[in-house]
């Protein structure tokens, strides 16, 4: 992955944590960049290709068809996955929209995931290995319902990718995958269907 790297020079382990979320909070992130936490570092993700902003706009749109009353679509949102000591910021995330407003003003502190109803990830070339792998188990361990996987690098073509009900091991039992061109259902509390053809490079 394309990426900078703050490392923790200090820290007990139980400090650890305490240490990389306050740099995180203080950092100065270049417009359109990303700050993570992962393996114990500060990773800063650089802006993504035009298409991958195409389709995170279209899977917004599409989820705003379903959206439940008191439930919000995030971009650039922190989410804190407790069970792993790790923050990631997906590219689209489903959270109750009370807990936005309710947030302290003074910190900019992440959510919990395990709040989160759907996540959503698009790769980018740099990083398509992370958001199969690593972002996967992370999700399923916080106990998100659903992970939608926007996969524009898979081996087998562009691919989309619904996982649902976690499993404590960090693994989903239910996969549902399908090339770009083929509709994809978000169940409920959704019950939207996505037009991955309407996505960038699908043709």
């Amino acid at each position: 992955m394309t990426a900078a790297f703050v490392e923790n020079g200090q820290a007990s382990d139980g400090r650890a944590w305490d240490y990389l979320l306050q740099t995180w909070r203080e950092l100065d992130v270049p417009e359109g960049w990303r700050a993570e936490i992962d393996e114990g570092q500060i990773v800063l993700v650089p802006p993504p290709h035009a298409h991958h902003n195409g389709i995170a706009e279209a899977v917004q749109s599409r989820l705003y068809r379903g959206l439940p009353e008191g439930l919000g679509i995030y971009q650039t949102l922190g989410v804190h996955i407790a069970p792993l000591g790790k923050l990631y910021v997906p590219d689209l995330v489903v959270m109750p929209r009370v807990l936005i407003t309710d947030a302290d003003p003074g910190t900019s502190d992440p959510m919990d995931a395990s709040e989160a109803l759907l996540v959503v990830e698009i790769t980018s070339r740099g990083n398509a290995r992370e958001d199969r792998t690593k972002k996967y188990r992370a999700y399923a361990r916080a106990g998100v319902p659903m992970y939608l996987l926007i996969d524009r690098f898979d081996t087998r073509g562009p691919m989309v990718t619904l996982f649902t009900e976690p499993n404590e091991d960090g693994t989903y039992k239910h996969t549902d995958a399908v090339p770009f061109g083929k509709p994809l259902t978000v169940p409920s509390p959704f019950d939207v269907q996505l037009a991955t053809e309407e996505f960038p490079g699908a043709s």
